[in-house]
């Protein structure tokens, strides 16, 4: 169970988070988003086909993407986050590194922050822990080799599971030193954010070991290299990739799917859980 400001989740099973980005260059669906009224319909998609989560995104994070100004993000996504927040009965989650982000789009809406960068800028830890104790507001924490600019330029690891178990030990303990509570901190391990493919199948295989510290872990596989380049498929065409993918991460312990296939996503939650409440 995770609050997420007045809202309660419980993982009994996983929950799909739907992916929302309102930039002109994220490698999947950069640009289709951008007008606020073609954001708002896509949210409605994605809840009524069954997302417990909408992930808005201002700033790709793509291989070699660089940084956006805090001004221009924050342009792309208050406008959207105010729509859905008043539109639809879901959780927001905002994408962001950057904390005057995190601070303005929780003050709209915004009710969970998915950190790809673990709350390392400076001030974002600080503004993550006031949010979470004042607001109720959790955060994800996901593992990146590097920075998006440079994360896939031969990234290198003794162990990947471990590396990233360890480093997942070190930040739980670093957030809960700041003020968070325990049970305010998801985690990710990163799929494809400065890992080459044999480490992302690595980090899929033992999945399992993510759960070792009782926290939600989120499993983000949707339309990545990882997929495309074992399959020889272009990005829209890994849709049978995304299902295998996010399928194994659901078996082995995620509790949050996100993805760009809503449908299709919730459709193996069902089916997973239905294996999950025989005997």
């Amino acid at each position: 169970m995770m609050e997420f400001g007045n809202k309660t989740v419980v993982f009994d099973g996983p929950k799909v988070m739907g992916i929302l980005n309102v930039t002109p260059d994220s490698f999947s669906d950069g640009g289709k988003y951008k007008d606020v009224n073609k954001a708002i319909d896509q949210a409605a998609e994605m809840v009524k086909k069954g997302a417990t989560f909408v992930d808005i995104g201002g700033e790709s994070t793509r291989p070699g993407a660089t940084e956006v100004l805090v001004d221009e993000e924050l342009n792309r996504v208050i406008p959207v986050i105010e729509a859905i927040h008043a539109r639809f009965d879901t959780i927001i989650s905002i994408d962001t590194s950057k904390p005057q982000v995190m601070l303005e789009a929780t003050a709209v809406g915004a009710r969970l922050i998915n950190d790809v960068r673990a709350l390392r800028l400076d001030g974002a830890l600080d503004v993550a822990t006031k949010l979470a104790k004042e607001k109720n507001i959790p955060s994800c924490i996901m593992h990146m080799q590097g920075s998006p600019l440079t994360m896939q330029n031969n990234p290198k690891y003794d162990s990947v599971v471990d590396e990233v178990l360890a480093f997942f030990r070190e930040r739980i303990d670093t957030l809960v030193d700041a003020g968070f509570k325990y049970k305010q901190i998801m985690i990710d391990p990163g799929f494809g954010f400065g890992k080459n493919l044999e480490d992302n199948y690595q980090l899929l295989k033992h999945f399992l070991q993510f759960t070792e510290f009782d926290l939600p872990v989120l499993a983000g596989m949707s339309r990545k290299r990882m997929i495309g380049n074992l399959l020889n498929k272009d990005v829209e065409n890994r849709l049978t990739g995304d299902i295998s993918t996010h399928t194994i991460a659901a078996l082995y312990g995620a509790s949050v799917l996100r993805v760009h296939d809503v449908e299709a996503i919730v459709d193996v939650v069902k089916i997973i859980d239905k294996i999950n409440s025989v005997s």
